[in-house]
């Protein structure tokens, strides 16, 4: 058996966590590094959030790279949802593929379905040749 223990944020665990924080992280960090994390109230929505990653085409293996990536402003714009960027690179002005996991769709909401529903929708608005993504998550 193996125990995983990651002293830093795990991708792509991190984003519906962040998406629910209320409080200021760089006063998260600075407590931490100043051993005063007691003394910090953390505060977090009631909120619901789901992260569903788009992955490339031969992806986990050989993932393909250079499909021109359309649809993230659209996206970006449907309330409660934001798009981080993970493996993508601009060529001549366009977004493109450039690893594995190519973006993070995280949504919030009242409750879990919509929340799933959200970041879904914003997902199906992200089209790149060989997209790729779980249909389950939230489920």
């Amino acid at each position: 058996k193996v125990l995983e223990f990651n002293a830093r944020f795990g991708d792509p665990e991190c984003q519906p966590l962040i998406a629910r924080l209320e409080s200021d992280v760089i006063e998260l960090f600075h407590a931490c590094a100043t051993g005063s994390i007691h003394r910090v109230d953390v505060r977090w929505s009631p909120a619901h959030a789901i992260t569903v990653v788009l992955a490339a085409a031969g992806y986990p293996g050989s993932p393909r790279k250079g499909d021109t990536i359309t649809g993230v402003e659209a996206a970006g714009r449907l309330g409660g949802v934001t798009i981080d960027q993970a493996g993508t690179a601009t060529q001549e002005g366009k977004l493109v593929t450039a690893g594995g996991r190519v973006l993070g769709v995280t949504a919030v909401g009242e409750t879990r379905a919509e929340a799933r529903k959200r970041a879904y929708e914003a997902a199906s608005l992200i089209e790149f040749d060989g997209k790729q993504m779980r249909a389950d998550i939230g489920a």
